[in-house]
C-alpha cells in the first residue's frame, strides 16, 4: 500500500487542500506571509500526513483482514475516526491559546493552524477514504 506510487498521490490529496484553504483565509483576512504565518503550513501539514497514515496504515490492516474494499473503509472509519478526533480537538485548544497572545504572529499561527487543523481532519475522515473507494472501484 505504501510502496505503491497511486496511493501515495491519493494520500497527498486531503493534505494539500488544507493547505489550500490555509493560503484562501490569509489572502481574504490580508494576512501576509511571514514566518511566523508560514510555519502554519509546516505544522498543519505534519499533522495531516500524520492522519494519514494512521488512516492508511489502519486500511492496509482491515483490507488484508476483511479482503472487502468498503468494508475495510468502514471499520478504518470507525476506529480511527474516534482518536482523529479527539486528537483534533486536543490540538485546537492546544493552538488556540495562542490566540490569547500579544504578538501578532502567534495570534496568526493560533488561529490559523487550529482552524485548518480541523479541516484536515475532515477532509482525511471524508475525502480520502472517497479517494480510496473510487480508486478501488475504478481498479476493479
Amino acid at each position: 500500500l505504501f510502496k505503491n506510487i497511486k496511493m501515495v498521490i491519493i494520500s497527498l490529496i486531503p493534505n494539500i487542500i488544507p493547505l489550500i484553504i490555509a493560503a484562501g483565509i490569509m489572502g481574504i483576512c490580508g494576512i501576509p506571509l511571514k514566518p511566523s504565518s508560514a510555519l502554519v503550513f509546516s505544522i498543519v501539514f505534519g499533522i495531516s500526513v500524520d492522519y494519514s497514515i494512521h488512516f492508511l496504515a489502519k486500511f492496509k490492516n482491515e483490507l488484508t483482514q476483511t479482503k472487502n474494499v468498503k468494508n475495510a473503509v468502514i471499520k478504518t472509519i470507525e476506529e480511527t475516526g474516534r482518536s482523529m478526533i479527539f486528537t483534533s480537538f486536543i490540538l485546537f485548544f492546544g493552538f488556540i491559546i495562542f490566540a490569547f497572545s500579544n504578538f501578532g504572529g502567534t495570534i496568526v499561527l493560533g488561529v490559523l493552524t487550529s482552524i485548518i487543523l480541523f479541516v484536515a481532519m475532515i477532509t482525511n475522515l471524508t475525502l480520502l477514504p472517497s479517494i480510496i473507494l473510487y480508486f478501488y472501484k475504478s481498479n476493479n
